[in-house]
């Protein structure tokens, strides 16, 4: 049985198997650039992000109704629930769909589908973000805000994504307050390419609760002594740090000297179709490449549950914290 865990960085758009791709291009009559799954699987194979979100956007295109959001949603909940996932924070991004014609409705009514069912189907709680694509104007995040209200009974909070350099928090102050009159949890990405100074904006500026990435964190003393201060929770993904090349080798990746820092940080696949792993895998892979104990992975499992958004439900947190302290790891076999 793997380590009881939460999600708090994933994309559901890139749980987007090469095999749910083809499906579902079949049953909508999309034609793919492709000969078959192997050769769409060689294609996951990126330079830098914006290579990556060129695919990933393109991919998009066999995404078109209810039925296949939740088929989306269902495949990744699936496989969570087989790595340990006990509650998954789920991104999705409908500008990237309002913009193909498909209307936001159809986004969160199939998601909701599989999401509703979630908990007796495969154990996993469940939350949705609604994110912002950092590269559009402040003006549609504000128009997809507003399209959104007749759908937040089903979103929890919100969040920033997409290219990051030139795109500072600041650019979405307006629709970052309306949310939060609105009641809405806020999130956003800062510090995976964006320097330093970006996650002290989207702190300062847009009020966040949440750090997505902030892997660059450790180049200023003092917002490290801040994080720290203030328990603000780093949702990293460093599987996705490799491949997105913003870190060399998973072996050099920062986990480590950010969790002897002090900082509050969990582990996420964040687009683990295109990225090589789930969470499971991803807790695998940095365990051994940096030699982390069992208490490490411990720490980590116990920090997601501390920084996922589960207030106003008696006993929850406390269930999955339990959940973590009782486990028991598997023993080594001996050499």
């Amino acid at each position: 049985m793997p380590l009881p865990k939460a999600e708090l960085h994933l994309h559901i758009e890139g749980t987007l198997e090469p095999e749910l791709a083809f499906e579902l291009a079949a049953r909508n009559g999309v034609r793919l650039p492709y000969a078959d799954t192997e050769e769409l699987r060689k294609a996951y194979l990126f330079d830098d992000l914006q290579s990556f979100l060129d695919l990933y956007y393109s991919l998009m295109a066999v995404l078109r109704t209810e039925d296949d959001f939740e088929a989306l949603a269902e495949a990744y909940l699936a496989r969570a629930a087989a790595q340990g996932v006990r509650h998954a924070e789920i991104f999705f991004d409908p500008q990237a769909h309002t913009a193909r014609g498909v209307p936001i409705g159809t986004v969160v009514e199939g998601l909701g589908r599989a999401l509703d069912r979630s908990q007796e189907r495969h154990g996993i709680s469940t939350r949705l973000i609604l994110c912002f694509l950092r590269d559009q104007s402040a003006e549609s995040a504000l128009e997809t805000l507003e399209a959104a209200r007749p759908y937040l009974h089903r979103i929890v909070g919100i969040g920033l994504d997409s290219a990051e350099v030139g795109h500072p928090p600041a650019k979405f102050r307006e629709v970052y307050a309306v949310a939060d009159s609105l009641g809405l949890r806020k999130v956003a990405h800062a510090g995976e390419e964006g320097p330093p100074s970006y996650i002290t904006e989207a702190l300062d500026v847009l009020g966040v609760e949440r750090v997505d990435h902030g892997l660059r964190a450790l180049e200023d003393p003092s917002l490290v002594a801040r994080l720290v201060r203030d328990r603000i929770p780093l949702t990293l993904c460093p599987l996705s740090n490799v491949r997105l090349r913003a870190v060399s080798e998973l072996s050099a990746h920062p986990l480590r000297r950010m969790m002897d820092a002090g900082l509050l940080c969990t582990v996420n696949s964040d687009d683990p179709a295109y990225f090589g792993g789930y969470v499971g895998d991803t807790f695998d892979a940095v365990g051994k490449a940096l030699g982390l104990s069992s208490e490490d992975l411990r720490v980590l499992a116990r920090n997601s549950f501390l920084a996922a958004f589960l207030e106003g439900e008696e006993g929850v947190r406390e269930g999955y914290l339990a959940e973590v302290e009782a486990y028991e790891f598997p023993t080594p076999p001996l050499p």
